[in-house]
């Protein structure tokens, strides 16, 4: 999957350094994808009244 810049502001870098620290992760981009992870698993809860694994799919360009 191509990975896409953002600029993030003080509060935002300040809050994924929480959320790194926190969970244990080594980088903003992990405490990132943490919560992007964690607010899909809830809304799809949510949803169907269960909880549903996630997997990165792979693609034969990524093999």
């Amino acid at each position: 999957m191509p990975e896409q810049p953002i600029t993030l502001d003080q509060q935002t870098t300040e809050m994924l350094d929480a959320i790194r620290e926190e969970q244990g992760l080594e980088s903003r981009e992990q405490a990132a994808e943490w919560l992007l992870r964690r607010r899909i698993r809830r809304g799809a809860q949510g949803l169907t009244g269960r909880g549903r694994a996630l997997y990165e799919v792979k693609t034969e360009e990524d093999q």
